[in-house]
C-alpha cells in the first residue's frame, strides 16, 4: 500500500475514506463536496480508467490498494488516516460527503460513538430492489444478533480513528460495514442513525448492481453475523 501526495503538515481535523474502483467520472462531484478543511483519501482498488489520477489532479490523497475487495480498500484508507475522526464515503456519487458534517458534530460532541446514514431515495431506481431487499435481510440479522434496531448498513458512517482501529476488523471484503457495527455493538458502543439523501450512483455498481451480486454480499455478511463475541474479546 502505498500513498500520495504526502499529508499536508498541517493537522487534518477529518479523513474522509473513499474506497474507489473505476470512479474517474464520479470523482469531481464527490471530491468538490468534501467539507472545507477535510482530507480526502481516495483509496484506488486496482482501478483500470484512471482514478487515481483523477483524484491527485483533484487534490486527494491517493492510497493504493491493491489487493481487491471493498472491505481491503475501506481498511487501508482507515490505516492510512491520521485525523481523530474518520469518516466513510463511496466514491460513486450516490452519497454527498458533505452530509457527513452532523455525524462528526454528534462523535465530537460524545452523543455517539458510531454515526451511520440511513438512506433516504431521492429518485426512481436509486436503490435497486434487489439491494433493498438484502440490506432489510441483513439489518433482521443484525438485531437478532446484536439487539440493534437500525433500518440501513449503508456506507456513510463516522467514528474515532483509535477506536476503530481498537475494534481489530478482519474481513476484507463486502462484509466489512457490517463487521465494524457488529463489534461496536458488542464492545458496547453508542450507534446512531441519521438519514441522508441517497441518489443514483454514476456508473454500474461493483457490488449490489445485480441479485447475484447483492447475495453474494449478503454470504459475506453472514459470515461476519455468525462470529462469537468471544473470538474477538
Amino acid at each position: 500500500m502505498t500513498t500520495s501526495p504526502p499529508s499536508d503538515p498541517d493537522p487534518v481535523s477529518v479523513d474522509v475514506v473513499l474506497p474507489c474502483l473505476d470512479e474517474a467520472e464520479a470523482l469531481p462531484w464527490v471530491l468538490e463536496r468534501i467539507p472545507p478543511g477535510w482530507r480526502a483519501l481516495v483509496v484506488d482498488n486496482a482501478s483500470t480508467d484512471g482514478s487515481a489520477a483523477v483524484a491527485a489532479a483533484l487534490g486527494a490523497t491517493v492510497v493504493r490498494e491493491e489487493r481487491r475487495g471493498f472491505g481491503a480498500a475501506c481498511h487501508a484508507g482507515l490505516t492510512a488516516a491520521t485525523a481523530d475522526v474518520v469518516c466513510f464515503c463511496d466514491c460513486d456519487a450516490s452519497l454527498d460527503p458533505a452530509d457527513l458534517v452532523p455525524f462528526v458534530d454528534r462523535i465530537r460532541t460524545g452523543e455517539a460513538d458510531l454515526v451511520l446514514g440511513r438512506r433516504r431515495p431521492r429518485a426512481r431506481g436509486a436503490w435497486p430492489a434487489h439491494a433493498r431487499a438484502g440490506n432489510l435481510a441483513l439489518s433482521h440479522l443484525l438485531r437478532r444478533r446484536t439487539g440493534l434496531r437500525l433500518h440501513d448498513l449503508g456506507p456513510l458512517r463516522a467514528a474515532r480513528r483509535e477506536a476503530l482501529l481498537g475494534l481489530g476488523l478482519t474481513d476484507r471484503r463486502s462484509g466489512y460495514p457490517l463487521q465494524m457495527v457488529v463489534r461496536a455493538a458488542d464492545a458496547g458502543w453508542r450507534i446512531a442513525e441519521y438519514d441522508v439523501p441517497y441518489l443514483p450512483r454514476t456508473g454500474a455498481s461493483k457490488v449490489t448492481g445485480t441479485w447475484r451480486g447483492t447475495w453474494q454480499a449478503v454470504r459475506d455478511m453472514s459470515r461476519v453475523l455468525a462470529e462469537r463475541e468471544e473470538a474477538h474479546a
